[in-house]
């Protein structure tokens, strides 16, 4: 297939629509460092590339501009002599009909270059009428790492070839509306595409380029008076040069007036009814969770600009049988085995507070991308939206963050200047401390001096003869149970300082820069985690995890222990999630991750004596499939909120779905699931 051009593994540089430029594109290719050769009457007809490097051409060379043979000219030399790669575009298309001897339409600016070729000789004419035909209409490259087509290219099109996949390449599809304009609206094929592949192309003028879904427009209509571009891959660099003058008045202003995408209406959440959802359709939100989420959010949230993302809430596994135990691995395992998910990661559960980190490259950044004006270049937030730290250390803490990323060579990596985590802040007590004075030590300094006072009652009436040894032994249990109460919550505190002492815990990459990543499996997301460990050692610490396969029992057995062992050196469990992430059952209700507490850390929530026999009967019929429910359309609101950052949406839709994921959160369940 003339597309598959894998074997050719670059490095390139795609340049977008030239438009007859030539000035601009000797410019543009010197930006790039090729040397322009010409012949012996001074005509551009080949350029010299860097060593190892191609250019990509994507195509519509010709119209509007003042010198479309010589753009063709050192294009059909450039090809010829291996230097460049070139596709057609729709204009070519157009061209090579009329010097066929078609009856065409000779608007949008064929007719100045028909008058152009006029000059030029008829060998010269058929040379190019012949070169545009023979043109693939896209090419695959870099074991099909990096698709060119001039229109751009949905991914079940690649290295497929037919007249629909030609047709989409040069034209790409329109909804069948018009503009305000009189121009055809285009479908937005680049907002679904979720390919592994970058597909780079123009067709469409764009005042700069910007990363959507791993796709990247390259016209920025230097023929419009705009600049001529070129994406150097796979660096994803942009190299730009700007136009000499606006050659061809545009259609459509280059540079749109648009509205503020951060402006915010009170009614696009007071009155959303529902959130349509990619994971599972339209999630009904009601009236009045929606008013009491904007009061919290109004009163207690971060500037909204930096509130893009609420995690889910999350379902405990099954209740288990086993005597002595409420929660076990073996029930979440049976659950995945069930639902048809094969392999499953089992992460280790950090007890400390839940962290949302955005991070960018400097403050810079951060207001041009986000619109903030608070001079911070990120921000931490709590699972409800409020700030972590003050402005202060917010600012240390995420400068901090970048640099780490800085070091893990992340930016370049990802292509991006920022980067929305999902993490876990330690230790608990950095933020929880007045939570766990006011309850967790009151209630166990409270039940240790109730209970010393009973037993010194009974140890001195069994001196005087008294049979009370069950109900001395009772107390004497209770105050096991205190202690062990006690120890739990005292595992998750430490020392701390402002910051020093504080640690991070990132296990997923929620988003950068153009693209969502929750189709990434749970492995990629960890390494990640591991890599920013190493460059920063004090600041984050590891998850921990294994992987189970649900069809072994030997390895489903492997998985125990490790569940065994860490909650017996005191950790709060652990998390089993599909390690594909995003695993969907036939009825599409995979939980994406079920909790699996320890005996001991569930007295924090159960209360110290839930293990006595008469209580955890009782807490066996503990419903879940509210909590279940609740679990599965928050994470597909949480899904919805990063698809929509990432498409660069007004921050009003961002909001509409994650208030949502809080408004959910006011409906009655039980909190200690």
């Amino acid at each position: 297939m003339r597309s598959d051009r894998r074997d050719l593994r670059g490095p390139f540089d795609v340049i977008g629509d030239i438009h007859g430029c030539l000035g601009e594109l000797e410019t543009l290719l010197g930006a790039l460092g090729y040397t322009v050769r010409r012949d012996e009457q001074g005509r551009a007809v080949d350029a010299l590339p860097p060593a190892g490097r191609t250019a990509v051409f994507v195509g519509d060379y010709v119209d509007r501009g003042p010198d479309s043979p010589g753009v063709l000219r050192l294009v059909m030399g450039m090809a010829a002599a291996g230097h460049a790669l070139a596709l057609p575009g729709n204009h070519e298309n157009k061209l090579v009909k009329a010097l066929r001897g078609h009856k065409v339409s000779a608007t949008h600016g064929l007719d100045r270059t028909l008058e152009q070729l006029a000059s030029e000789s008829e060998e010269f004419r058929r040379a190019v009428a012949d070169f545009c035909d023979g043109l693939v209409a896209h090419l695959v490259l870099d074991d099909g790492r990096l698709v060119v087509a001039h229109a751009g290219l949905k991914e079940e099109y690649h290295n497929r070839a037919s007249g629909r996949v030609r047709s989409f390449a040069l034209y790409g599809e329109t909804t069948g509306e018009t503009d305000e304009f009189g121009l055809p609206v285009r479908y937005p094929w680049a907002e679904d595409y979720r390919g592994d592949a970058m597909v780079l192309y123009g067709h469409t003028p764009v005042p700069d380029v910007r990363w959507l879904n791993n796709t990247a427009c390259l016209d920025t209509g230097c023929v419009f008076g705009g600049a001529l571009t070129a994406m150097r891959y796979p660096e994803r660099e942009v190299v730009s040069v700007p136009a000499d003058r606006e050659w061809y008045p545009p259609a459509k202003p280059l540079h749109m007036p648009e509205p503020d995408p951060q402006a915010l209406d009170i009614e696009d959440i007071l009155r959303v009814g529902g959130v349509d959802t990619a994971l599972r359709g339209r999630i009904t939100i009601r009236p009045e969770n929606a008013a009491g989420a904007l009061e919290v959010m109004s009163r207690w949230a971060v500037a909204p600009q930096w509130l893009h993302y609420l995690p889910p809430t999350m379902a405990p596994c099954a209740t288990s049988s086993r005597p002595g135990l409420l929660e076990h691995p073996a029930e979440a395992f049976a659950e995945y085995r069930k639902a048809g998910v094969s392999e499953v990661i089992c992460e280790e559960k950090h007890m400390g507070s839940r962290a949302i980190v955005m991070v960018c490259r400097d403050a810079s950044t951060a207001a041009a991308r986000f619109g903030v004006a608070d001079g911070l270049s990120g921000m931490v937030h709590t699972r409800t939206g409020r700030r972590m730290f003050d402005e202060e250390q917010t600012e240390r803490l995420v400068t901090l963050v970048a640099e780490a990323v800085g070091a893990a060579g992340l930016w370049e990596e990802l292509g991006t200047d920022w980067m929305l985590l999902d993490a876990e802040l330690l230790p608990w007590s950095a933020k929880s401390e007045g939570l766990l004075r006011s309850q967790y030590a009151a209630v166990g300094a409270a039940a240790r001096a109730d209970l010393a006072a009973r037993r010194s009652v009974l140890e001195a009436s069994a001196t005087r003869g008294l049979d009370v040894g069950d109900l001395l032994e009772r107390v004497n249990s209770r105050a096991d149970d205190v202690a062990r109460y006690t120890d739990a919550y005292r595992r998750y505190v430490w020392p701390t300082d402002g910051l020093d002492g504080v640690r991070v815990a990132p296990f997923q990459v929620l988003a950068t820069e153009g693209t969502g990543h929750s189709d990434r499996d749970h492995g990629w997301h960890l390494a990640i985690a591991d890599r920013l460990v190493a460059a920063a050692p004090t600041l984050f610490t590891t998850t921990r995890r294994v992987v189970v396969d649900t069809g072994s029992p030997e390895s489903e057995a492997a998985g125990i222990a490790w569940w065994d062992e860490l909650t017996g050196a005191g950790g709060e469990g652990m998390v089993v999630k599909p390690l594909a992430n995003g695993a969907q059952g036939g009825a599409r209700r995979v939980q994406p991750g079920i909790k699996v507490r320890g005996r001991e850390y569930l007295r924090l929530i159960y209360g110290p004596h839930y293990t006595e026999k008469e209580n955890l009967e009782r807490l066996r019929s503990r419903n879940l499939g509210h909590k279940q429910s609740m679990a599965l359309r928050e994470y597909a609101l949480g899904m919805e909120a990063v698809d929509r950052l990432v498409k660069a949406d007004p921050l009003w839709r961002i909001h509409q779905a994650v208030f949502a994921v809080l408004a959910l959160e006011s409906e009655a369940v039980d909190p200690r699931l």
